[in-house]
């Protein structure tokens, strides 16, 4: 069975140590650990994690040795420049569309983020979906850490 790429939002970092989302992103990072999921980030995952409290920036580094990291590509800005114009989030949240570009093009099995105003928001995953249908790309997959998580596990 094919090993599962998991796409990171800093939200998913930060919520390792957030009451309401600690469990679910703490095992989350458990699987990292097992290998059961392979953990991906990007830059903009990256800079925006430099910028958050010393513990969170250890928890990320706990699993660097696991860690892919995505280079950004001008076709990734491109299409979230697309996201932008479609008005599926503004240009102030560029770094939230950036990430969904970025998973769509490097073909991410799923995008997990705590993050429900711009990312894990039902309808801006129909609309982030049909822009990337409209221009050739896969459908993603957008889940909070509980929703990947195997309770069989």
């Amino acid at each position: 069975m094919k090993i599962k790429k998991i796409y990171l939002d800093s939200s998913v970092i930060g919520g390792c140590f957030d009451e309401e989302f600690k469990v679910y992103s703490n095992i989350l990072f458990d699987y990292f650990e097992q290998e059961i999921y392979i953990p991906i980030l990007s830059q903009i995952t990256i800079d925006e994690i430099s910028k958050a409290p010393n513990n969170v920036i250890q928890k990320l580094k706990s699993i660097e040795s696991k860690l892919l990291t995505i280079d950004l590509l001008p076709e990734m800005n491109e299409l979230a420049d697309l996201y932008i114009a479609e008005k599926i989030v503004t240009l102030t949240y560029a770094n939230d569309a950036l990430h969904i570009a970025v998973a769509t093009v490097a073909k991410i099995d799923v995008l997990v983020s705590w993050n429900f105003k711009h990312i894990v928001n039902l309808d801006k995953i129909h609309r982030f979906n049909s822009v990337n249908m409209r221009e050739g790309y896969n459908i993603l997959e957008i889940r909070t850490p509980r929703e990947v998580i195997d309770y069989d596990k």
